[in-house]
């Protein structure tokens, strides 16, 4: 082992106590999840940043020495890239996402730009046996993912978020939920189901009023998939259920048809169970008709709400009401009419009237 100094941990380390002074392995375990340090190598003027175990985000240049987590991703308008079947210090990796997703790209996008080349320097160790100098190989997350878990919600509301692909407005329209309900009294927990690695969408749902949050990576894992997005997304329910709060809103980001597991989480039972309200985000018509037939007939789920770009006017939302029978509400300039319509359908009346 060798010591080493960073300077920029990566937000995907979020929950490990992790300082700037490391200790550094030279074996390196090739396995989702798994941090590591390396040196970025190349610079970069689009795509350039990463986001902090603090939430915000620094610019990487030439030199710095970063943490990340050894992953996979499969985005549609991003990098994509595969975990490394072996690893040694010296190997070049590439930063595949802004929340410290470090592994061996594909396929990149012509916007970004190649992504940034890194240097790795070693697999970070841990040391969580207290007075002894046993390092271990450093993990994402709190806890280990339950393949095996069931879903019990406590009969606590659901609200799940889906949209047509990436940057459909679900975050945006999960803060105007999440806000609106918080001001007519309820108690909102939240979580980010589908994804990379990557903290900003949550902490936008902290700041519009969640209690409680959690994302995929807390489990261990770095990038969802089919095989894992349907067990992490009943952990997830099941622990802010225990919680008790009014409302638990969650986002499942990217798109429907997607490779990050999305459908996998509308085909699972226990889930489909739990579900209370499902609204759609979606870019433009087209996609909102497409999306709604998707949903109804490879998934036999009805969305009870349209938002996204696709209502950013009055033509879009009478297209979507006309042609598809859904409600379309605007989350960003209705943000309030959306958390209402919400509120009524679940019922949620008591605790508005008295909050008014």
């Amino acid at each position: 082992m060798k010591t080493i100094i960073a300077d920029k941990i990566a937000s995907v380390a979020q929950d490990l106590p992790l300082k700037r002074e490391l200790r550094v392995s030279t074996e390196i375990p090739c396995e989702e999840g798994v941090l590591i340090a390396a040196e970025i190598l190349s610079s970069k003027s689009s795509y350039n940043m990463l986001e902090l175990t603090s939430g915000r985000m620094a610019k990487l240049r030439p030199g710095d020495i970063i943490v990340g987590a050894l992953g996979q991703r499969k985005a549609l308008f991003g990098y994509s890239g595969h975990l490394p079947t072996s690893l040694a210090p010296g190997d070049t990796v590439q930063v595949l996402n802004m929340g410290g997703v470090l592994g061996v790209c594909d396929s990149i996008n012509a916007n970004f730009g190649a992504p940034f080349d890194a240097k790795v320097l070693g697999a970070v160790q841990d040391f969580p046996y207290l007075g002894e100098r046993i390092g271990v190989t450093a993990r994402v997350g709190r806890t280990s993912l339950d393949k095996t878990a069931g879903t019990d919600t406590r009969n606590v509301p659901v609200v799940a978020i889906a949209g047509t692909c990436m940057n459909a407005g679900k975050t945006a329209a999960a803060a105007a939920l999440i806000s609106r309900l918080r001001h007519l009294g309820y108690t909102v927990d939240a979580f980010k189901a589908t994804g990379v690695a990557l903290r900003r969408d949550i902490l936008a749902m902290e700041d519009a009023g969640a209690r409680n949050t959690a994302i995929f990576t807390d489990y261990g894992v770095v990038s969802t998939t089919a095989d894992n997005g349907p067990a992490v997304t009943r952990m997830m329910l099941n622990e802010l259920a225990a919680g008790t709060p009014d409302v638990i809103v969650y986002e499942l980001g990217d798109g429907i048809l997607g490779a990050y597991g999305v459908e996998a989480i509308l085909q699972d039972s226990g889930i489909r169970d739990a579900l209370s309200c499902l609204v759609l985000c979606a870019n433009d018509p087209v996609a909102a008709w497409g999306g709604v037939r998707l949903l109804r007939e490879e998934f036999e789920l009805e969305p009870d709400i349209v938002t996204g770009p696709a209502t950013d006017n009055v033509v879009g939302r009478e297209i979507i009401n006309d042609r598809l029978g859904v409600m379309a509400i605007n989350a960003v300039t209705d943000g309030s009419e959306l958390g209402d319509a919400v509120a009524a359908g679940l019922k949620l009346a008591g605790k508005a009237e008295s909050a008014q």
